[in-house]
């Protein structure tokens, strides 16, 4: 009697997971709606793919604050689809945890870019939190970071931009065939 009465607890206990999804089934479901609502959006390919890029641009660059707001207006004065590059300028809030690293890459590259040189330690290191509010930090740190961040920025920009529009165009002619 014990024997199938935990029995049936493991089998309830197998059904609520069931029922609540793991994080990478959640996250995969999320991708299938984004990927949907971009493949819906009634715009051209160019349009679309030209938005999703220009939020993939902005996504890498330290800008924190003015990311979206940048990847919108800039959006908006080529003419992309500003949906799409709504959705992916929020798309980098997945990698969240892995954004310190980033960081630290962009930093680095942007210091050899500008020094030739690449720092032992992160110069941000030095840098009390209160010193981050002032524009003279910008200047040690905001600098390097910032020109760094293209050396991801703009090929991750430039691949959206081919991929997702080589995409749509393949999907709106499989879907103009039927």
């Amino acid at each position: 009697m014990r024997d199938q009465h935990s029995g049936d607890e493991g089998e309830e206990a197998r059904d609520d997971s069931s029922a609540r999804p793991g994080a990478w089934a959640r996250l995969k479901r999320w991708m299938q709606a984004h990927h949907m609502t971009l493949m819906a959006l009634p715009d051209t390919a160019h349009a679309i793919a030209l938005g999703s890029a220009i939020g993939m641009f902005f996504g890498f660059t330290p800008l924190f604050g003015l990311k979206t707001l940048l990847s919108l207006a800039v959006a908006w004065l080529l003419k992309g689809n500003k949906i799409a590059s709504f959705i992916s300028v929020t798309l980098h809030d997945i990698i969240l945890p892995f954004w310190p690293a980033i960081f630290l890459w962009e930093y680095r590259m942007g210091m050899w870019a500008l020094h030739r040189r690449i720092p032992e330690r992160a110069g941000f290191r030095h840098v009390a939190l209160r010193d981050y509010m002032e524009w003279t930090t910008f200047f040690t740190v905001g600098q390097p970071l910032l020109v760094g961040s293209l050396f991801l920025a703009l090929p991750a920009a430039v691949g959206v931009y081919f991929l997702l529009r080589a995409l749509l165009i393949r999907a709106r002619a499989k879907s103009s065939e039927q």
